[in-house]
């Protein structure tokens, strides 16, 4: 008997030995991970203040650099408070395809596991287990909901209500950005999980849910409110250039954070598209630079700086997919077609983009969103040799991609008209013509600058 025992013993060594091993088999937060996450998040966060900030307050007249700087900082606060009390749930839960649930209201369950990975989208097909804590996930996608409706204020720089600035930023997000965010982002998404047969629509990083959404809306605030008093009249040149490069220079730096972030960890995948980013930049900024010495005679400093970010603009979406010979096609096909839509669409058509909200991010994320579905494929496609064979695109991705595109245009620029025209009903969009000629700055925060 105690023979038997013995070996019964022995035989249970190996078994409990394996124990460990089946622990470690559970999912983990990974430091190195959640170390590029956090700091993913604050590169983003300083896209929109100072960057963004600092970008169109340099490129608006004088009597409104405080206002559109307050314009930038404001939504900071406003679409923090919105993401974190029903934005984040609306876009990131499962609910259906079209909406996520409200359980994630005021950011409910998130305490409760603050030192745990968390699985995006469980108990669907598309569940992914992430090694950073949801804490952290919700923050870096709140820098993007927040860096979004900012994007909007240099279409209608110069001539909107603050207070009218501040519903509408407030509602958009709701009704236009978490909607889009969770059709392309989430786990139950329909154009992410594709429609028509077709594959999922490829956003690695906002093509569709910050470019375009924020591009087509700024079109339509443009549309609906007019021109600036004194346009194509008056001397409309920007303040200070150098504020506006700092500020370029300040959204090419975090735009890392913001593409190779939304690898959501420090990988290989978070290095391309970190690579493809920096290539496709430059590309821009040299296409731009370049059809703008060929056609007026001169490069511009405003020139060679929004080439650069129609180049950011464009690679966003490919950026998690592309290699960097594509990269590079990427980046001057967005300069020189966002300089043509920057400079002669824009007159052909009449409309009064202040700062090329449209012609830079509607544009070049359309160009960025298409040319996605055209490179992310074959021996083009940064995702051919993964490990799980992981790849996309081909003539059925592209036709995704259009759907994407042609959605969003409508989605964002139907809801934006309806948001804008309840707004003017009840309080009015713009300030009058005698107040937008004295300046925002002292008509609507009672400051002057220097």
């Amino acid at each position: 008997m105690k023979t038997l025992m013995r070996r019964a013993m022995l035989a249970l060594v190996p078994l409990m030995a394996a124990f460990p091993a089946w622990a470690d088999d559970a999912p983990k937060l990974d430091s190195g991970d959640t170390a590029w996450m956090l700091t993913s998040t604050a590169l983003v966060l300083l896209m929109t203040i100072p960057g963004l900030a600092l970008f169109y307050a340099g490129m608006v007249r004088k009597k409104n650099v405080l206002a559109t700087l307050m314009q930038c900082f404001m939504i900071c606060c406003l679409v923090t408070m919105t993401w974190a009390i029903v934005g984040y749930s609306l876009a990131f839960t499962n609910g259906n395809a079209y909406i996520g649930d409200m359980s994630r209201f005021f950011l409910d369950g998130i305490a409760q596991n603050f030192d745990k990975p968390f699985i995006l989208g469980a108990g669907t097909d598309g569940a992914t287990t992430e090694t950073i804590p949801e804490s952290v996930f919700m923050m870096f996608q709140m820098t993007f909901a927040i860096i979004t409706p900012a994007l909007i204020c240099g279409a209608f720089a110069d001539r909107m209500k603050f207070s009218a600035m501040c519903i509408f930023m407030v509602l958009w997000s709701i009704l236009v950005y978490s909607p889009v965010a969770h059709w392309v982002w989430s786990a139950t998404g329909f154009l992410g999980a594709g429609v028509f047969g077709l594959p999922g629509a490829a956003d690695f990083a906002g093509g569709t849910v910050v470019h375009i959404n924020a591009g087509v809306a700024g079109l339509v605030c443009c549309l609906v409110m007019g021109k600036r008093v004194g346009y194509e009249t008056e001397n409309m040149a920007p303040f200070n250039l150098a504020y506006a490069v700092i500020g370029a220079s300040l959204l090419w730096v975090g735009w890392f954070g913001f593409n190779a972030g939304s690898a959501v960890g420090a990988n290989g995948l978070a290095g391309m598209a970190m690579t493809v980013t920096q290539i496709a930049t430059a590309a821009a900024a040299l296409g731009w630079t370049f059809a703008e010495w060929a056609t007026k005679g001169k490069p511009s400093v405003l020139g060679c700086i929004s080439g650069a970010v129609a180049g950011l603009v464009a690679i966003t979406p490919a950026s998690g997919f592309v290699t960097p010979g594509s990269s590079i096609i990427i980046g001057v096909a967005a300069g020189v077609i966002c300089f043509w839509s920057a400079t002669s669409l824009k007159h052909m058509l009449g409309y009064d983009d202040s700062l090329d909200t449209f012609g830079v991010h509607g544009i070049g994320g359309i160009v960025g969103a298409l040319l996605t579905g055209v490179f992310a494929y074959g021996p083009f496609s940064a995702t051919k040799d993964a490990p799980d064979g992981v790849h996309i695109g081909g003539m059925a991705q592209f036709e995704a991609q259009v759907v994407a595109v042609c959605v969003t245009l409508i989605w964002s620029g139907v809801v934006s008209f309806i948001i804008l025209k309840v707004i003017d009903a009840v309080i009015g969009l713009r300030v009058s013509a005698e107040e937008e000629r004295e300046g925002l700055d002292v008509v609507l925060h009672g400051e002057r600058l220097g």
